[in-house]
């Protein structure tokens, strides 16, 4: 699990990490939900779809990447991925029917497809239980929203066992003992059947409820496995860094796997220290010499930045293993960019 701010790298990070593994050997897939498409776009992909989609190994030996193993990649469908989990605990056709078609279930399905956050584990949880893979590498959304996978298992189980779907469920239920006026005056303010819509979806899913809470469980377990790692992305700069120590403080109260930092875009410092050799200056010229320097001062200051923050963040979680990412000149959008990546994650950086 790669979580971190937005525009640290975490989408960049997920991928090298299963690109390192897969060239070691491993069959990994890639879980993203990044709706900008980077990973596909990394890859050399037009897009990516709801099921892993292998990529042509041709593609990193160009670069220099033998691929011992295999790498695939998808990006997460929410509400694709929810209609999925409840054709799977339907007890039969003509439920599951009742469900999709019903406009409750279709408002509350997109809701939960925003969140992403139960789907995308749910998903993961789908992609273990298959047992294809070695690993699994899920690119989160931004940290603080990332938060959400925690105790988005408790909170469907909470939903599912609460009194207001109990109430529902009932065979007296709500529709029956509210008004034939009130009945009539919702119906003219929303346009449908308010009621008996609910009443529908609620007795349609009675029976899915324990399979619902049996499955938030389990994959509330996945989380906390052993073998599951979360990896805390960050860049060297003040807000990324207070955001991967909040994020570390949640895992450690939620009592979650914690693997280690990967710092990306760290500045580093010039061999010059602001004063040029005597025979670059009279080659440059005074006045290109003399912003050379200058850069070269600052590339200094940032790198001197990076190095504090760096200490603070060290210091803050415990001294955990860190990998270092150095700064590049552009972004990752390729994978000749993966690939140097990967370089400095795998130890040949």
């Amino acid at each position: 699990m790669c979580a971190g701010s937005g525009g640290v790298g975490k989408t960049t990070t997920a991928a090298a990490v299963g690109m390192g593994a897969a060239a070691l050997g491993a069959k990994v897939a890639v879980v993203t939900i990044d709706p900008a498409r980077r990973l596909a776009n990394s890859l050399g992909l037009p897009e990516l779809g709801n099921e892993p989609q292998r990529i042509d190994p041709a593609r990193f030996t160009e670069h220099g990447v033998e691929m011992r193993g295999e790498l695939w990649a998808l990006m997460l469908d929410a509400k694709r991925t929810f209609d999925e989990l409840i054709a799977r605990l339907a007890p039969d056709r003509r439920t599951l029917g009742e469900v999709l078609a019903n406009p409750i279930y279709q408002q509350l399905s997109s809701a939960v497809a925003g969140s992403q956050e139960f789907t995308a584990i749910a998903k993961l949880y789908d992609l273990d239980q298959r047992g294809d893979f070695d690993l699994l590498v899920l690119d989160t959304p931004p940290s603080r929203n990332a938060l959400d996978f925690l105790d988005a298992p408790a909170r469907l189980t909470g939903f599912f066992q609460g009194r207001a779907v109990k109430v529902f469920l009932r065979p007296a239920g709500l529709g029956s003992r509210i008004s034939g006026a009130a009945f009539a005056l919702l119906r003219r303010v929303v346009g449908i059947d308010l009621l008996e819509d609910l009443s529908v979806f609620f007795r349609a899913l009675g029976g899915m409820i324990d399979g619902f809470v049996a499955r938030a469980e389990r994959v509330g377990a996945l989380l906390a496995d052993p073998a599951t790692t979360f990896l805390i992305v960050t860049s060297p700069r003040h807000d990324p860094i207070e955001e991967a120590i909040f994020f570390h403080r949640k895992l450690r109260e939620a009592a979650m796997p914690f693997g280690g930092l990967v710092v990306n875009r760290l500045h580093e410092a010039p061999s010059l220290n602001g004063e040029l050799p005597p025979g670059l200056a009279a080659e440059l010229g005074d006045a290109l010499a003399a912003r050379v320097a200058t850069s070269a001062r600052e590339q200094a200051a940032l790198a001197a930045r990076d190095a504090a923050n760096l200490v603070h963040l060290r210091a803050a979680l415990g001294d955990p293993p860190v990998v270092l990412v150095p700064e590049r000149h552009d972004d990752v959008h390729d994978v000749e960019g993966l690939a140097h990546v990967r370089a400095h994650l795998w130890g040949g950086g």
